[in-house]
Formats: C-alpha cells, structure tokens, sequence
C-alpha cells in the first residue's frame, strides 16, 4: 500500500525554475588542460647502447691500421734487445729454451707488421657517382601520339629524379620509342650514337632478358662482358638495369654509380615497366586494329 502512494507521487513542473548546481568554470578547466598538457614527458624504456669501440675505430681508422706495424716494430725491437743485453751467444741454440722464446716472439712480431702492411693496404673503396662522359640526346618516336609521348618523358623524369638514372633506352615492338639523357658520343662525328635496334636485338643481352622475363640488374657494368652490346650507352656507365616491358620489350636504364640502385628502386621500376607495358601495349593493339580498318 506505501509503495503504491509513492509511486503515485507527481513531481511538479517548473520551468522558471533554475539549477541549482553551479555552471562549470571553463577558464580554470582550460587552464588546467593546458597546464597538464605541457608538462614534459620522460621516456622510461630502454635507451640504445653506444658500441664504444666501434666509434673510436671509425673515428681513428688510419691509426688503428697502424697500430699491428708500431706494435710488431716495438717487439722485434724489445727482442733483439733482450738478447744483446742478455749475454747469450747470437747464434741461436736449439737446445737453449731462450732462443727458442726469441725465435716465437720474432715470429709473433713479423706477424704483427705484415698484418699492418696488409690492414694499410686494403681499404674499402669509396663509392661515389661519376659524370657521364658523352652527350645530351633526346629521341622521341615521331609516329608516337602525344600521351604516349607524355607517358614515356614522365617516366624518365621520375628515374631522373628519384634514382641515379642518367640515360634511358625503351625498346619496345622491335621500335626504339625513346633514347634520352646521356648517350654515348662518336668518335668520328662528335654525336650521339642512336640505337641499332636490329642489332641491339640479336644481342644476347637482349635475348637473355627476354627469354627470363625478368628484371636484370648489373650493379657493376664495368664487369659485365656483354658491355659491348650497350655501346650508346656512356663509357663510364656504372650500372644498368635491364626492364622487361611484357613480352615486346625493354628499358634499358642507366646509372652514374656503382650499387647506385637499390631494393626499392628495383621494385619501382619493376611496377613503371608494368605500367608502360600495359599503356604501350594497348595503343600498338589500338593502332593496329585502325590500321586494319583502314586497309
């Protein structure tokens, strides 16, 4: 019976009625957050470990390559030295444990200065990018529409920039659609050496790379004996990609450093011969098919 009266209970409406609770402080809220959000942060994880050694090899490389030389000149000194001071008969004896001591230590201190000789000797070598020595050529199909003309100089302008690509060959459908940048320069009449593309195509070069239909990277042209094949390429290329554009086709890209492209320039221009093989294929489809109608 009490909690059927209770529930029977009405709250009246007031509308004029105000809360009673009192409205938020916003300037002090603000200020609060800001001041929250400008206190510093420490980073607690583990922090990277310095290879001390390392550092001070890379710093001092010429002494450290030194340093067997002056250790094993110290020796031989310090051992010729012992035994002239010691009173020992300079002929060595085998049966003396002296001379014996001498001739390992002679032998640990020759050992000393051939590994400086040979530390001294061998050094990385620097790799840096060379200038092209040739020609600026630019050798544009002229039976070609003008997007696939903006496609192929957009192709080279992306190489150019991104990688170090110096000069750009496409060879596609037995036709050389474009050769620019640095082009090898002839001996007889200072110019460009435009591409034999007969001859270029019964290469093995050429056919190697359409048999694998894959893509072939020599890192160090230099070493390469099917250098001679690539003759408008410069003199002093450094490396070469070869591209497959489908089955009609290759990029022949240029660079002016040795290893000068790397994983990921491989794997782009893997997708650019992709793109440029399926542009270029449909319009030699599209051209061909007009042609036929023609006729």
């Amino acid at each position: 019976m009490e909690a059927r009266i209770i529930l029977q209970i009405q709250i009246p409406w007031n509308p004029n009625r105000q809360l009673s609770r009192p409205p938020l402080d916003f300037h002090r809220f603000i200020r609060a957050s800001s001041s929250t959000s400008q206190k510093p942060i420490s980073y607690e994880g583990q922090k990277p470990s310095k290879n001390f050694v390392a550092d001070f090899v890379s710093r001092n490389d010429d002494s450290v390559r030194s340093l067997p030389i002056y250790v094993g000149g110290a020796s031989l000194l310090a051992v010729l030295f012992n035994r002239a001071v010691s009173g020992i008969a300079p002929v060595a004896d085998a049966s003396s444990s002296q001379s014996r001591a001498d001739l390992l230590a002679l032998g640990l201190a020759v050992t000393n200065l051939l590994t400086g000789l040979v530390w001294l000797s061998i050094r990385p070598k620097s790799i840096t990018p060379v200038q092209p020595e040739g020609v600026e050529c630019k050798v544009v199909e002229s039976d070609l529409s003008g997007s696939i003309v903006s496609e192929l100089l957009w192709a080279w302008e992306s190489l150019k920039v991104a990688t170090c690509c110096k000069s750009l060959v496409i060879v596609y459908n037995g036709i050389c659609l474009i050769q620019i940048g640095m082009v090898a320069e002839s001996l007889e009449d200072k110019k460009a050496i435009i591409v034999n593309t007969d001859k270029l195509m019964q290469g093995s070069v050429y056919k190697g790379v359409m048999k694998s239909k894959a893509q072939s990277y020599l890192a160090n042209l230099s070493l390469y004996p099917g250098r001679s094949e690539l003759p408008f390429l410069p003199v002093n290329t450094q490396a070469v990609i070869l591209q497959p554009l489908g089955d009609k086709g290759i990029a022949f890209i240029g660079g002016n450093t040795i290893r000068g492209f790397t994983s990921s320039d491989q794997a782009w221009i893997s997708s650019i011969g992709e793109k440029l093989d399926a542009t270029l294929g449909r319009y030699f489809i599209d051209s061909a098919e007009i042609s036929r109608v023609t006729d």
